[in-house]
């Protein structure tokens, strides 16, 4: 009982806490919001942003929950995406994660830390999805958010998390 109370005395814990009740519930609530703003909120990577987020304002190991979590709860909670597609998408996030913090020692630009992990998950992300269509493993287009918005979003990405973290630099 006193290693459950500790974890809610940390201000670091509590933070990381309430952030993923957060993102969880952006993520259940997703469709509703896509349809009452009628615009497809999964163009703009709901689970990209709650992920970014996470990286920017929590700690590392929150940000890889978040990113093996989020995809597992939109499948629990909607059947969407497919089984197949949740595990594909949990660990191009989580690669991302990895990516950004193993660039970031190196490089010490979190713009292009940033900017690279997010481009070099996606590269990934579409290869393996490229080899499962092509076994029929998976059904659907390869591509299904145009490349100009992924790429608009990834800067706009990169931005965000370099003036969130800058003093980490």
């Amino acid at each position: 009982m006193e290693t459950v109370l500790s974890v809610f005395r940390s201000e670091r814990n509590i933070k990381s806490i309430l952030f993923d009740i957060m993102a969880l519930s952006f993520i259940y609530f997703v469709p509703a919001i896509s349809h009452m703003l009628s615009f497809p909120i999964y163009l703009i990577e709901p689970m990209r942003i709650m992920l970014i987020l996470s990286l920017a304002h929590t700690r590392r190991s929150n940000a890889y929950i978040i990113a093996l979590t989020l995809p597992l709860f939109s499948f629990l909670i909607s059947s969407h995406p497919s089984g197949l597609k949740t595990a594909l998408i949990s660990f191009e996030l989580i690669l991302n994660v990895w990516l950004f913090f193993t660039l970031s020692g190196i490089i010490k630009n979190q713009f292009v830390s940033m900017f690279l992990s997010i481009s070099l998950s996606k590269i990934v992300y579409y290869l393996i999805k490229y080899v499962l269509l092509s076994t029929a493993l998976m059904s659907g287009d390869l591509v299904t958010t145009p490349i100009y918005i992924q790429i608009i979003t990834t800067i706009v990405f990169s931005i965000y998390v370099y003036l969130f973290t800058r003093d980490r630099e």
